[in-house]
């Protein structure tokens, strides 16, 4: 087989490298930037969905949140909100298991 620089010399072939369309995307560009307002489908139960079997019947382990993960990502702004939203939101849970803790009647 010839190497890559080979074909790219190649008068027939030129054109290739130097056309756009024929461009590896740029890491950065491959996801779709998603804001704020649909944050939660990364950790709602209602966006996952547990995968047993692929496309053409083999038998697989992962979930639909990972392909949102590699297709989609937060905007940089929304990003760092969601971090900080994710802490508090842990913070608010525990505050309410204890405040429910305490409302009890011992017996």
């Amino acid at each position: 087989m010839s190497s890559q620089e080979e074909i790219l010399s190649d008068d027939r072939f030129s054109c290739v490298a130097r056309d756009p369309r024929f461009w590896e995307m740029p890491e950065k560009e491959r996801k779709v930037k998603i804001d704020k307002r649909f944050r939660a489908m990364f950790h709602d139960k209602k966006f996952k969905l547990r995968y047993t079997v692929d496309k053409r019947g083999r038998p697989v382990n992962y979930t639909s949140t990972e392909n949102l993960r590699k297709f989609y990502a937060l905007s940089e702004s929304d990003s760092d909100l969601s971090e900080g939203d994710s802490k508090e939101l842990m913070v608010k849970k525990k505050k309410k298991k204890k405040a429910k803790g305490k409302g009890e009647p011992d017996s």
